[in-house]
């Protein structure tokens, strides 16, 4: 597949994950009385990188996350000379994607983007929690992602099913993870609302990209000396 159609569709794949995801946070989440509440908004990004496994999958891989990308060309399944073309797609799909639910969210009257789920800690927790535990829960959930995507598209896995399980763990992820910094394990799905949100959360942005990034490279360094260096015929991946 040409790298330019892979590029392309991991700018599709990430958008749909930030619009999906993050739009049903700040569309969703707390709408009166019907609101869908955390557990919603944690099944809507699980969603969004199922449906995108299936549809970009055999396309690029679809990582649309550049932590997912970094830790693949870590345990050799990515060539690390086309890192930086899928990390630019994957970044500026984030951001249409931000300024598309922006644009969609400002349309009601009295709207005010405040932390349009920007990731964040202290005053921009959801919980209040402070900097180590956001820079700690990142780590460990983004390492622990890592790990089963190089497990579930392994070519030992079962065939087909990689895809329910990157979705469900992305689910699980945020069930865990939504009260202390809104989740990432994405940089680039922070990037896009972040630009939206406010300088507040722009300055936070670093831990974002700096966790994800490190319990990536940790996840593709450790997963072939424990489990070997099998590689799947259809890497199926994704993000977050």
């Amino acid at each position: 597949m040409p790298l330019s159609r892979r590029v392309a569709a991991e700018f599709f794949g990430t958008f749909w994950l930030v619009f999906g995801g993050c739009g049903s946070a700040v569309l969703a989440a707390a709408f009166p009385n019907l609101g869908i509440g955390f557990a919603g908004v944690a099944l809507a990004f699980g969603l969004t990188l199922l449906t995108m496994c299936y549809t970009i999958g055999p396309i690029s891989g679809c990582h649309i996350n550049p932590a997912v990308s970094i830790g693949l060309c870590v345990a050799r399944r990515f060539p690390a000379r086309e890192l930086l073309p899928y990390i630019a797609a994957q970044v500026l799909g984030a951001i249409v994607a931000a300024a598309v639910l922006f644009l969609v969210a400002s349309g009601k009257p009295g709207f005010v983007p405040g932390q349009f789920a920007a990731n964040g800690y202290g005053q921009y927790s959801s919980g209040g929690y402070g900097m180590v535990s956001a820079l700690v829960v990142e780590l460990v959930l983004t390492f622990g992602f890592l790990m089963v995507i190089l497990g579930a598209t392994d070519r030992r896995a079962p065939v087909g099913f990689a895809g329910i399980a990157i979705g469900l763990v992305l689910t699980l992820i945020h069930l865990v993870s939504i009260p202390v910094d809104n989740t990432s394990v994405n940089p680039a799905r922070s990037t896009g609302p972040a630009i939206f949100a406010g300088p507040g959360e722009l300055s936070q942005l670093w831990l974002f990209w700096l966790a994800p990034i490190a319990g990536a490279i940790v996840a593709g360094w450790i997963y072939p000396i424990l489990f070997g260096e099998e590689t799947s015929h259809a890497p199926i991946t994704g993000n977050g």
